[in-house]
C-alpha cells in the first residue's frame, strides 16, 4: 500500500518542485530585465498608437447565432432518429413517430415565434 502512495507522493513533490523552480525563476528574469516607460510603449509601425473604442456588435447577431444552435440541435436529434427509424418500425413505428412530430411541432412552433420577432430579418 506504501509502493502505490508512494510513488503519488514522489509525483507530487515533483511537480510542485518544478512549478516553485519555474515561478522563482521567472521572478528572477523579471527582475533583470525590467524595462522603462518607453520599452513599454504600444508600437505600431512607427505610428503614435490612437486609442479608438471597438465598435458594438448588431444584437443581430447574437439572435442568429442562438437560431443557428437551436435549428442545428434539432438535426443532431433527427438524424440518429432518421437512421434507427427503419429498425425499429415494426415494434415501435407509431411512438416513434408521434414523439418526433412532436418534437418538430415544439420547434416549428419556435420557429413562427422568431418570425414573428423579426429575429431574422436583416434590414432592420
Amino acid at each position: 500500500m506504501t509502493d502505490a502512495y508512494g510513488s503519488l507522493l514522489l509525483h507530487i513533490i515533483v511537480a510542485l518542485g518544478f512549478a516553485l523552480s519555474i515561478w522563482f525563476a521567472s521572478i528572477l528574469l523579471g527582475r533583470l530585465g525590467t524595462a522603462l516607460g518607453v520599452k513599454n510603449a504600444a508600437y505600431e509601425c512607427g505610428m503614435i498608437p490612437k486609442m479608438t473604442i471597438q465598435p458594438r456588435f448588431s444584437i443581430k447577431f447574437y439572435l442568429v447565432a442562438m437560431l443557428f444552435i437551436l435549428f442545428d440541435i434539432e438535426v443532431v436529434f433527427m438524424v440518429p432518429w432518421a437512421v434507427c427509424y427503419r429498425d425499429f418500425i415494426l415494434q415501435y413505428g407509431d411512438i416513434i413517430l408521434k414523439s418526433m412530430l412532436s418534437f418538430v411541432f415544439v420547434l416549428m412552433i419556435g420557429y413562427i415565434y422568431a418570425i414573428k420577432k423579426g429575429a431574422l430579418e436583416f434590414t432592420r
